[in-house]
């Protein structure tokens, strides 16, 4: 099999790169890709080379270091073709969800990939990661019954928030974004009221904000827009972008709560009755309810990654979610 993965060489340069076959271990699995997403935002901060150089890397599949080169990618979905002996969770022919960099095929121990629901078509299966991340956002912010909320950004993390809240039982969701398609979508799947961040946010006395949409300027919007004692909920992670904040004012006097939301742990409040396999159980049995496939916007062949990423790089308007397909396992074959 030639295995071939995708690098980040240096700010904005791309790279396919050969791989020798990984050996199977008796605990490992075989995975062929079949589909992976490029994050529009923290993986789009990592190819700009935004991310501080010293920050450790965060999954055991990535490598290199954020001061390039690096490997890096976190939504692969794939069809598991050979098993260890020792292997009992996972069989040949499963569908499977992994955290892993963009890759043809790779060897992981048989505790990573995370099946997918039978009948779900596979691509959508590369929304698992953020479908979680938007479960936990929800969770941190604990919205209540008919309260108002606004979210800032609508990328594809902030479109899931919005269906999520739908469900929530408020009473008024207000989506922000700057992309004319965003703001379609997030009418489509639960926005009431759906506004360009131009417009005067303050007096909306929102009961909770959410900023998701990665630009620091939003979080000085989300705090205009709440009311006396509400809180914002910061989702987005903007790496080395500086956040200037206008806390002299309304923030001091109307007691306002910042609260971060971050996927890779539960809130301490909810534990021990909210576990990571709780969350990501839920998260799974979401992948059947919600809109995915408006999200995808392009399907984009591996081997053209270097587009895919200058397309989300330079034409965010033109994009939400890209997905990139890999060849069957036939044809990787020499």
């Amino acid at each position: 099999m030639v295995v071939r993965s995708l690098w980040f060489a240096g700010p904005q340069e791309v790279e396919l790169r050969i791989e020798p076959e990984s050996p199977l271990g008796p605990t490992d699995v075989r995975v062929q890709t079949i589909a992976s997403a490029i994050s529009p935002g923290t993986e789009m901060l990592v190819f700009r080379g935004q991310v501080p150089d010293g920050l450790e890397l965060d999954l055991p599949t990535l490598r290199g270091s954020f001061g390039f080169p690096i490997k890096y990618g976190y939504a692969s979905v794939g069809r598991v073709t050979e098993k260890g002996p020792r292997v009992n969770a996972l069989d040949v022919g499963d569908i499977a969800f992994v955290h892993h960099p963009h890759q043809t095929e790779y060897v992981v121990p048989e505790t990573m990939p995370i099946r997918l629901p039978a009948g779900l078509n596979p691509e959508l299966g590369v929304f698992l990661a953020n479908v979680e991340t938007a479960t936990n956002i929800v969770l941190d912010a604990a919205p209540r019954f008919a309260e108002r909320v606004i979210i800032f950004g609508q990328g594809v993390v902030g479109l899931l928030v919005t269906q999520l809240l739908e469900r929530t039982g408020v009473s008024h969701i207000t989506a922000v974004d700057p992309i004319a398609h965003r703001r379609q979508l997030a009418a489509r799947v639960g926005a009431d009221t759906v506004l360009t961040p131009d417009v005067d946010v303050a007096g909306l006395d929102c009961d909770l904000a959410i900023e998701v949409s990665g630009n620091p300027a939003a979080l000085d919007q989300a705090l205009a827009s709440v009311a006396f004692g509400a809180t914002v909920v910061v989702c987005s992670w903007y790496g080395t972008k500086p956040v200037p904040l206008t806390l002299g004012g309304p923030f001091h006097r109307r007691r306002l709560r910042v609260v971060s939301s971050q996927v890779s742990t539960i809130d301490a409040g909810l534990q021990p009755r909210w576990s990571r396999e709780r969350r990501l159980t839920v998260a799974c049995d979401l992948l059947r309810g919600l809109a995915l496939q408006p999200l995808i916007s392009h399907h984009i062949a591996f081997e053209r990654a270097a587009e895919a990423y200058r397309l989300v790089d330079e034409h965010p308007e033109e994009t939400v979610q890209v997905v990139l397909t890999y060849p069957d396992s036939a044809t990787s074959r020499r």
